[in-house]
């Protein structure tokens, strides 16, 4: 089977953070290491087809699940915190539900248990636009990438994805066509009768309409010991719009 790609900072007890679609484990490399000092282990984990992990067709919930298993007993991991924002947070709780006796606390980041409509399609059209053929600097992709896109921020977020494939020759790292293909994947709901009964926090960013009020009855059906948490002044990406608060939120919850 193949490895997940991870970045492993420090020591201590073991803490993996699964980042959202479209993102990668760079993503979190700031917030990873403030936990770390903290005295954790830190996973930085690149799921399939993103980031520096392995590309493959398959894409939906159980195979994310399955790759995190493996990777927790390639690394003999048990005993985790596990931290997942949106994609990575549906790949956290699921992953809490099946394998309850992995994980002693879960942190979820502005998304909830429920299903969520295809909503990326400007931004997978955006960069199934750039040509790599012509786009030879990060400044040019940006450009053309802000057709789609209007938001700053978010293209900043998308375009931490390029790299130099090769001298003069941009790329994406991560496997565009497959995840243009099982975008609806994305979305799906928790299983109806997943349940969690151990300490878990949900996290919502104050902007964000990711988690609404009414999602907070499903929440606590899947996740009886759920506490519920508002971030100021953030978005769907509040990890990176508040890291202050988010980092405290955290560090205080898995502390006590």
């Amino acid at each position: 089977m193949a490895k997940l790609y991870s970045n492993i900072i420090g020591e201590g007890k073991p803490f993996i953070i699964l980042h959202g679609f479209l993102g990668m484990s760079d993503n979190w490399k700031t917030l990873g290491t403030q936990f770390s000092a903290a005295g954790f282990q830190v996973h930085l984990v690149d799921q399939r087809n993103h980031g520096r992990s392995f590309h493959d067709t398959l894409f939906n919930y159980d195979v994310l699940v399955e790759d995190l298993k493996e990777y927790c007993k390639a690394h003999k991991l048990e005993d985790i915190v596990l931290l997942g924002h949106s994609m990575g947070g549906k790949t956290a709780m699921l992953f809490a539900t099946e394998y309850p006796e992995l994980v002693s606390k879960l942190i979820v980041a502005d998304i909830s248990p429920r299903f969520y409509p295809v909503h990326h399609d400007a931004i997978l059209e955006g960069l199934s636009s750039l040509n790599f053929e012509e786009l030879k600097s990060r400044g040019a992709a940006d450009k053309a990438l802000a057709n789609y896109v209007s938001d700053f921020g978010t293209r900043q977020f998308l375009l931490k994805n390029l790299y130099w494939i090769e001298k003069g020759k941009l790329a994406l790292r991560m496997n565009l066509e497959v995840l243009k293909n099982n975008v609806s994947e994305v979305g799906e709901a928790l299983p109806i009768h997943a349940k969690f009964n151990k300490d878990t926090l949900f996290l919502r960013g104050d902007r964000s309409e990711y988690i609404a009020l009414q999602d907070e009855a499903l929440i606590t059906r899947h996740f009886p010991e759920a506490q519920i948490t508002t971030i100021a002044n953030a978005g769907h990406w509040l990890h990176a719009e508040n890291p202050e608060d988010f980092y405290n939120a955290v560090i205080h919850f898995v502390n006590n």
